[in-house]
């Protein structure tokens, strides 16, 4: 007799995979075979993951056509099977399914516009953290002021991409009345994604900047990432730059 465990797994196998037998899953289906039970089940699991996919990726399922989007999604969902009962957790690699998929090759970009909406989601269900304590920052003394950690926002994200994301991402939200197609010779974007008085706001960034939030989102010294920053762009204001994003509580927290 195998074990909960054990025909939970199995149950799980078979749902996921279209190919596996229902065989050693004891399925109670008056009036219906077995298979077709598990049919009639796993149909509906794809369905309401593919739209979970389709909420957190709006511009790509507009990108590429509802059909295309279903094909790619049932293949994600295969591969990626939910971790998580939370269904906002669920999508996180789509963007590399993208950048592997055959039928989206010749759309070099894709990728990266997933990775753009993917962040807007985690920044949007993202945490509110509490302000950061500026009169214990004002204590640090000088002197150690290059040891300094900064904790970022909770609902932020840098994103960077050699294609123009951003003007993509706008040129496709449903209210938009111009013209949809993006010269993509415009370049590469550095972003920062991040939710500020409950609205998602982009911004874009030098490549100096993005280098000195990307090295203190790694939990680099501020003296090590103001010397990244500096190397990226000779000529920054790091001090000044730093202090925008304290009195914007893009940093929340700090530590020595």
């Amino acid at each position: 007799m195998p074990s909960l465990r054990e025909i939970q797994i199995r149950f799980a196998e078979a749902v996921f995979n279209p190919e596996s037998a229902v065989s050693g899953v004891p399925i109670l289906a008056k009036g219906f075979s077995s298979e077709r039970r598990l049919r009639i089940y796993r149909n509906n699991v794809f369905t309401s993951l593919t739209e979970a996919l389709r909420a957190s990726y709006p511009i790509i399922d507009r990108l590429v056509g509802e059909g295309f989007f279903d094909h790619a999604a049932a293949r994600y969902i295969r591969d990626y099977p939910p971790g998580s009962g939370n269904l906002h957790d669920f999508g996180g690699q789509f963007a590399e399914l993208l950048a592997a998929y055959p039928g989206a090759s010749r759309l070099v970009y894709l990728p990266d516009v997933a990775r753009l909406e993917w962040a807007c989601q985690q920044v949007y269900h993202a945490a509110e953290p509490a302000q950061l304590d500026l009169a214990a920052l004002a204590e640090v003394p000088s002197d150690r002021y290059e040891e300094l950690r900064f904790q970022p926002h909770p609902a932020s994200r840098l994103l960077a991409s050699d294609y123009p994301i951003l003007r993509i991402w706008q040129v496709h939200q449903p209210e938009c009345r111009g013209k949809t197609t993006v010269d993509l010779s415009l370049g590469g974007i550095q972003l920062l994604v991040i939710r500020r008085a409950l609205e998602i706001e982009f911004e874009p960034l030098s490549q100096g900047e993005y280098a000195l939030l990307k090295a203190l989102r790694e939990d680099r010294a501020l003296g090590d990432a103001c010397g990244l920053a500096l190397e990226a762009e000779p000529h920054l204001n790091v001090a000044a730059l730093l202090r925008s994003h304290v009195a914007r509580h893009t940093l929340v927290g700090f530590s020595l």
